[in-house]
C-alpha cells in the first residue's frame, strides 16, 4: 500500500462511520419529528425543531472554543450550502409528513446515485465504471418504491425524491468549503437559516399552542438531528463520495423497523424488493472502494 493510499483508505473508514452513525441518528429524528407533526403544523414543526437544534450546536460552538469562528458562518459557500440545506430539509420533512417513514427513507437512498454524479461533474472524482452500474442498479430500486405511474403513485414521492436532489448537492457542496472553516460551524448555519425561514413562514401563518409531550418530541429530535448533521459533515469532509455515499443505505432496516412499531407501516414486496437492491448496491459500492 502506498503512502498516497493510506490517507485515503483512513479518509473512507472515517467517512463511512460517521455516515453510518448519521443515518441512524437522522432516522430516530424523523420518527420523533413525523410524530410531532400529526398535531401540529409543518412549518411550525420544522421552524420549533430548527430552534432547538441551532441552540444545541451553539452549545458545542461555546463549549469547545469554536466560537471565534462564527464569522466564518457568512462566508458565500457556507451560505450557499445552507441554502441547499434548507430547501432540501423543508421539501423532505413536508414529503415524510405525508409518506411512510419506510418509503420516505427509501427514496432519500437515491442520494448516492446522485452525489455519485454530482462528484464526477463538480469535483472531477474518478468513478470506476463497476460503482456506476452500482449506483444505476441502486436507483432501479428505488423506482420500485416510487412507482411512477402505478395505482400507489402519490406526488408526495416526487417533491421526496427532489428533496434527496437537494441534499445529494448540499453534501458534495459541502467538500468545497475550505478546511479552515469547522464543521460545528457549517452545522450551526444549516440549523440558523433553517430556523429563520421557518419561523418566518409560521409567523405569517399563525403559531398554534404547543404540548409539553409536542416540545419533549422537538427538543430531543433537534438534539439528535444536531448530532447527525454533524457526522454527515464529517463524512463528507473525509471520505470520497462515492464510497461514504453508499452508507447512506445503512439506515433503510432502522426506518422500516420504526415505521412498523410506531405507526404499524409494513412495506409492501416490491418496496421490501426496492430496499434489498439498494443495500446491494451499497455493499458491492463498499467492496469496491476497499479493492480501490
Amino acid at each position: 500500500m502506498t503512502q498516497a493510499t493510506n490517507p485515503r483508505r483512513l479518509g473512507n473508514r472515517r467517512g463511512a462511520l460517521a455516515m453510518s452513525a448519521a443515518m441512524t441518528l437522522l432516522i430516530i429524528n424523523d420518527t420523533m419529528t413525523k410524530l410531532a407533526s400529526e398535531t401540529l403544523p409543518p412549518s411550525q414543526t420544522i421552524a420549533i425543531r430548527g430552534i432547538f437544534c441551532t441552540l444545541w450546536v451553539l452549545l458545542a460552538v461555546l463549549a469547545t472554543g469554536h466560537a471565534r469562528y462564527l464569522p466564518q458562518a457568512l462566508e458565500r459557500r457556507t451560505l450557499i450550502r445552507a441554502a441547499l440545506d434548507v430547501a432540501g430539509t423543508i421539501s423532505y420533512l413536508y414529503a415524510l409528513f405525508q409518506l411512510p417513514l419506510a418509503e420516505a427513507t427509501t427514496i432519500n437512498m437515491a442520494a448516492p446515485l446522485l452525489m455519485v454524479m454530482l462528484a464526477v461533474v463538480y469535483l472531477r472524482e474518478a468513478v470506476h465504471w463497476q460503482r456506476w452500474l452500482a449506483v444505476i442498479i441502486g436507483f432501479a430500486g428505488v423506482l420500485l418504491v416510487v412507482r411512477p405511474g402505478g395505482a400507489n403513485f402519490t406526488w408526495w414521492a416526487v417533491l421526496c425524491l427532489g428533496a434527496t436532489a437537494l441534499n445529494a448537492a448540499r453534501d458534495v457542496y459541502t467538500r468545497t468549503i475550505a478546511s479552515r472553516v469547522p464543521s460545528l460551524i457549517i452545522t450551526i448555519t444549516g440549523c440558523a437559516v433553517t430556523a429563520l425561514i421557518t419561523v418566518a413562514i409560521t409567523t405569517v401563518q399563525g403559531w398554534q399552542p404547543v404540548s409539553a409531550h409536542e416540545y419533549a418530541l422537538l427538543i430531543s429530535a433537534a438534539f439528535v438531528l444536531a448530532f447527525a448533521y454533524y457526522l454527515m459533515i464529517v463524512a463528507m469532509r473525509h471520505g470520497e463520495v462515492s464510497v461514504v455515499g453508499a452508507f447512506r443505505y445503512s439506515g433503510l432496516p432502522a426506518a422500516a423497523l420504526l415505521g412498523w412499531l410506531v405507526w404499524g407501516h409494513v412495506p409492501d414486496a416490491l418496496t421490501f424488493a426496492g430496499m434489498a437492491i439498494l443495500v446491494a448496491a451499497g455493499f458491492y459500492i463498499l467492496n469496491q472502494g476497499r479493492r480501490a
